[in-house]
């Protein structure tokens, strides 16, 4: 927190110095001032589709900003849409969204909650899901829908663009503003947070409010984390992300491959500050990579991390610990083991991905490139060795 904040003046301006959008001008220094004058904390709301099963680096630009409301005595209101999710958000979407099983969105949102818990305090925090107000009678989707106009949803950029282009837009898709929207009115929402990309559906949340006679909510929007491509945002869908509870040395590895120019955005984003001024790009990537595995984890996991990339990336030698893969006890009936078959039990890749791994020269054992032929090997030409896969995934291999 800001010790020199004191006012709604300077909270707001605080609260929102990180932020893309702050709207309307001067509504979140009106809510702080409503707050302060009526002793109650401001409900402050972020929904989350439960579309994927782990929060990454990237949710939590959004989570730390709700934090910065919690730590000035503040209720997050976090929203698990195990409904909207059902719809599919389509910010940000050429296409319609593929939908996700009822039985996928109950596994995903089960995780949401002790993964946000690594940011937000549970003592300020209500957890709600919106099956529990969107699951209504048609009379009451009717009275919704009357809130707004086919003009009105086609004015959001992605819907523009694929109606310009012809391309198909669901009726379902069209209701999700609206089913965000109403997410607002039914927690009471005072302030909700999102990336930019949902700039329209905040926006829309506060004409929702009106016409069931609330007060309309203040809205910030926060710049959106690129993924360690430097390049797409982030998002498993492009498998460009790190999950906050990813092992220490994933997180730590993976930080690494920031591209130098996505290191300030990072740094900004996930730290609130610039790279230190005294170190290049590789040590400030270090650096970062410390910071976060010792948010997530704790600062001697942080070192055991570093300890770990340099052991193999560094002195090229294989890790202290890795998981051991039992050989058949009589290979393949004739004392031969499959090559692809390891390493599809051993890596969790298809038996295709082996071989092409093998031809491409990305797979060692102790160290040194096996080659793509034969396919089948002696298991004692095996046991006890160090199998590996690309630069970082490690397998010894016992005798079954």
């Amino acid at each position: 927190m800001n010790p020199d904040a004191r006012t709604p003046v300077e909270l707001a301006a605080w609260l929102s110095r990180n932020a893309v959008d702050a709207l309307p001008a001067g509504g979140l220094e009106r809510k702080l001032a409503e707050a302060e004058r009526d002793g109650r904390p401001l409900r402050v709301k972020l929904g989350i589709d439960p579309t994927a099963p782990d929060i990454h680096l990237g949710f939590t630009v959004v989570l730390s900003k709700l934090r910065e409301f919690q730590d000035l005595g503040h209720t997050v209101v976090l929203i698990v849409g195990d409904y909207t999710a059902r719809v599919g958000d389509p910010s940000g979407r050429s296409a319609t969204r593929p939908v996700l099983s009822g039985e996928q969105i109950d596994t995903n949102a089960a995780t949401f909650q002790a993964q946000a818990l690594k940011v937000l305090d549970a003592e300020r925090l209500e957890v709600r899901r919106n099956g529990e107000w969107l699951d209504m009678a048609m009379e009451d989707l009717f009275r919704l829908v009357r809130t707004t106009t086919v003009a009105r949803i086609l004015e959001r950029d992605d819907f523009a663009k694929r109606y310009a282009a012809h391309a198909p837009i669901s009726i379902l898709e069209l209701l999700y503003p609206l089913l965000q929207g109403y997410d607002s009115v039914a927690v009471r929402a005072d302030v909700e947070l999102g990336g930019t990309d949902q700039k329209f559906n905040l926006l829309l949340g506060r004409d929702v409010q009106t016409a069931y006679g609330q007060p309309e909510q203040a809205i910030l929007t926060m710049p959106i984390l690129p993924g360690i491509d430097g390049e797409r945002k982030m998002s498993k869908s492009y498998g460009n992300y790190i999950g906050v509870t990813e092992p220490p040395d994933e997180i730590y590895g993976k930080t690494l491959r920031l591209p130098d120019a996505a290191l300030g955005q990072w740094y900004e984003l996930l730290l609130g500050s610039a790279p230190p001024g005294d170190l290049g790009p590789r040590d400030a990537k270090r650096a970062l990579a410390r910071a976060l595995v010792a948010r997530f984890y704790d600062a001697e996991a942080a070192a055991a991390a570093e300890q770990a990339f340099d052991r193999v990336h560094v002195e090229h030698r294989a890790p202290d610990e890795m998981p051991s893969v039992t050989l058949p006890a009589n290979g393949a009936g004739d004392g031969l083991v499959h090559v692809p078959a390891l390493l599809a039990e051993a890596f969790g890749v298809s038996r295709s991905e082996a071989r092409r791994a093998l031809e491409q020269g990305g797979v060692k054992l102790d160290g040194e490139p096996l080659a793509a032929a034969p396919l089948d090997r002696p298991s004692s030409e095996l046991e006890g060795r160090v199998l590996q896969l690309g630069k970082r995934r490690f397998a010894r291999l016992v005798q079954g």
